[in-house]
């Protein structure tokens, strides 16, 4: 939770921890309120936010294929068959 806090202090975006020392209170209150929380002080910021902590949720998976090389059939995420190392030609 610090790096998130550190990678968003570091762009100017202030933020802060909230239940960073509950973990040892798990098993008297329970376990979804004692994880560790990262909240904006301003809300204005939830987008630049959200793009330095989640940048591959704005780009989109290719579509699947199969390897030139050796036929076999990949799923999008994947740029290199994982048979014979051939690499995606695009």
């Amino acid at each position: 939770m610090k790096h998130f806090q550190n990678l968003l202090e570091a762009h100017g975006i202030g933020c802060i921890v909230k239940n960073e020392n509950l973990n040892s209170a798990a098993g008297e209150l329970p376990p979804t309120e004692c994880w560790p929380e990262l909240w904006l002080t301003d809300e204005a910021n939830y987008g630049e936010a959200a793009q330095l902590l989640f940048p591959s949720a704005n780009e989109q998976i290719q579509p699947s294929w199969t390897c030139p090389r050796c036929d076999e059939w990949l799923e999008g995420q994947f740029n290199q068959c994982w048979n014979c190392g051939e690499y995606r030609i695009n």
